[in-house]
């Protein structure tokens, strides 16, 4: 795990150009504490921030092969590394690291951009091909590792995270108010737009090519699923279950290739339990494990926490989460993400690697990804119950299922049969809707939206942020099961954007932590895409296969757990306690008006609502919602017009 970045073109003397690249990465030293380097030649730069884990002494970057025509900046880990080395060498190539680097390196020699059919890993690389004069960018197929870039002055710039593109003279933060927009409807910009006018993002499962002549980007993998009347499955339920334990073990296992010590995330979930019981056997010197913990009833899971460490055996320790700990670290968390958020789940999910990283750990496994894979969330369940709603819209029976489904959400236990079907969009749903098993939460979140300014709104007039997802989705959408298609907007559009990003790769990278997810490797995706809805959720049973794949596995209690969203305390976070100087600064109508995005008046009473620790979803997301993008623009868009000046004077020099 590292911070990549660098430049293709010929703007630039090599002086300039290694003093640049130096101010890029050093923005990007909390993604590689242990080492950096650049590597230029004419019309090109590379350059590399480092978190050692897989060849320790000699796998520095940026790195080439012996006669210098191939070099690389790397930032991930190739899981198979070790079978694709073993291939290489039966070709004849010599290796002179033992990193997995030097394996893409040889790889690209023998096949080119096709290399990354290969490779099983979360990884964002870019090689530089001084024969042919291009360069190869590129990015994992679920999208774990990040990579963002700008065409600016004839030249393209690129880096692991926008922080650093911010360095280069005449780049400047400005907001996309279309992606915000998407944050609050998605809850993160659809790739390539990203929150920075003008920055791009290269979407999971796409590689770009850069030449003299031009940006030609490509995708190379999607998930899919198969036609809804082609998913007849001859096998046996407990041969699929058999063959998939077996797949997760494997993913589990080259996930514990390490030269260092890998430890595992513990929620006390199905999930995260599955995946420590399997890589207790891989862990030779015992199973390191850490967990969140809340001092709020309807968010805390130590119980089954400690009920797994105790099961396992594992050596286990957990950081408390409370609402001044989430508050105090909010800011950060902003700078970190790069992007505003709906939610303060984030906010423990830095605290934890923080913590990993002071009891000197560099590598955790965690379980996400098995709820988009084997459908987990509520809203595959939810949008099940509004398709048999929608088929008899006057019954009053059906709608009291809701209740059923959000047992932790209280206030659904005292609505009526009428105000659930109206909430749940139950009544008069299209099930025709590409979107039909998402609208309630966009709609839902969308409701913030009230309290964007006119000014905003203006500009926005016209736009709807979901016609962006419609124009992404696969030619054979329409052909496929309802559940798979709900699943496939879950694992396109937030698991990458949102639960990997904001709540994955930023939060542990801010502190040098790599995250591994062993439900996320691309065979087990594209395995379990085969399986019937059925099998994946069975009822209300969600991740039916999964559980009786790892039955043997767990305690009864945890393994016949329900579905329990990971969740943190939203604005209550900032008043149950000591309130933030920086809450009353960013939400005065001197602050909002200089932003421009949101209306002051509607702002001031949100406020004084939320001070009375209000539950409500709407002002909970609307809150969150413009606190971050204050934040955001105070972080970026403020700080890049002083910091302006600067930049211009150290390229001037």
């Amino acid at each position: 795990m590292c911070g990549i970045l660098g430049y293709f073109g010929n703007g630039m003397v090599p002086a300039d150009a290694v003093s640049l690249l130096e101010r890029m990465a050093g923005s990007l030293q909390h993604r590689g504490p242990d080492e950096d380097g650049v590597f230029t030649s004419v019309g090109v730069g590379l350059g590399h921030r480092r978190l050692s884990i897989v060849g320790l002494v000699d796998g520095q970057q940026p790195m080439s092969n012996v006669d210098g025509s191939i070099s690389i900046s790397f930032n991930g880990e190739i899981f198979n590394h070790v079978e694709l080395r073993q291939s290489l060498e039966a070709k004849g190539y010599v290796f002179r690291t033992t990193s997995d680097t030097e394996v893409i390196i040889h790889l690209y020699q023998d096949i080119g951009p096709d290399c990354v059919y290969l490779l099983n890993g979360d990884f964002a690389f870019a090689i530089w091909d001084a024969t042919r004069q291009r360069m190869l960018i590129a990015r994992d197929r679920m999208g774990v590792r990040p990579v963002f870039y700008v065409e600016h002055s004839r030249m393209l710039f690129f880096a692991s995270e926008i922080k650093a593109l911010l360095k280069v003279p005449g780049i400047d933060a400005e907001i996309d108010p279309f992606a915000l927009d998407q944050v609050f409807t998605m809850w993160a910009p659809v790739p390539p737009r990203t929150m920075f006018k003008g920055v791009s993002e290269l979407p999971a499962g796409h590689l770009m090519i850069v030449d003299t002549n031009g940006v030609s980007i490509r995708q190379y993998w999607d998930v899919s699923f198969p036609d809804a009347g082609d998913m007849a499955d001859e096998r046996d339920e407990a041969d699929i279950a058999e063959e998939l334990l077996a797949l997760l073990d494997d993913a589990t296992a080259i996930r514990m290739r390490a030269d260092v010590p890998v430890g595992a995330y513990l929620s006390g979930g199905l999930d995260s339990s599955i995946i420590c019981a399997l890589a207790k056997p891989y862990a030779t010197a015992g199973l390191r494990t850490f967990s969140v913990t809340f001092d709020t009833a309807e968010h805390d899971e130590s119980h089954f926490q400690n009920e797994m460490v105790q099961a396992l055996g594992t050596r286990h320790s957990a950081v408390a989460c409370g609402p001044d700990q989430i508050a105090g670290i909010f800011p950060s968390v902003i700078a970190q993400t790069e992007k505003p958020v709906i939610r303060t789940a984030p906010a423990p999910l830095h605290l934890l690697s923080r913590h990993v990283r002071e009891e000197g750990m560099k590598v955790v496994l965690t379980g996400e990804g098995a709820d988009e894979v084997f459908a987990g969330y509520d809203i595959f369940k939810e949008a099940r119950v509004r398709s048999f709603c929608a088929r008899q819209p006057a019954s009053s029976r059906r709608p009291l299922l809701f209740r059923r489904l959000y047992p932790y959400l209280p206030g659904l236990s005292q609505q009526t049969p009428e105000a659930l079907a109206a909430f749940f969009g139950a009544g008069n749903a299209n099930l025709d809707d590409p979107l039909f098993s998402h609208r309630p939460r966009y709609r839902s979140t969308a409701a913030a939206k009230i309290f964007f300014s006119c000014d905003l709104k203006a500009r926005l007039a016209g736009y709807d942020a979901t016609d962006e997802v419609l124009s992404r989705l696969p030619r054979d959408f329409a052909r496929w099961h309802p559940q798979h298609r709900a699943q496939y907007l879950e694992t396109k559009f937030l698991l990458p954007d949102y639960i990997l990003s904001s709540q994955g790769d930023r939060m542990s990278m801010a502190h040098g932590v790599e995250g591994r997810f062993p439900f996320l490797d691309h065979r087990l995706v594209e395995f379990a895409s085969r399986i019937s809805p059925g099998m994946k959720l069975k009822g209300f049973v969600e991740k039916h296969i999964l559980r009786r794949a790892t039955a043997g596995l767990l305690p009864p209690s945890i393994g016949n757990r329900t579905k329990q969203p990971y969740r943190a305390p939203d604005s209550r976070s900032f008043f149950a306690g000591q309130e933030p100087a920086y809450v009353e600064r960013l939400f005065s109508p001197r602050a909002l008006q200089e932003t421009g995005l949101f209306n002051p008046a509607a702002a001031e009473k949100l406020l004084a609502k939320c001070r009375r620790q209000t539950d409500g979803f709407r002002d909970n997301t609307a809150f969150v919602g413009i606190l971050s993008t204050q934040l955001w623009n105070e972080t970026f868009v403020t700080r890049s017009a002083g910091d302006r000046g600067d930049r211009e004077m150290t390229a001037v020099i």
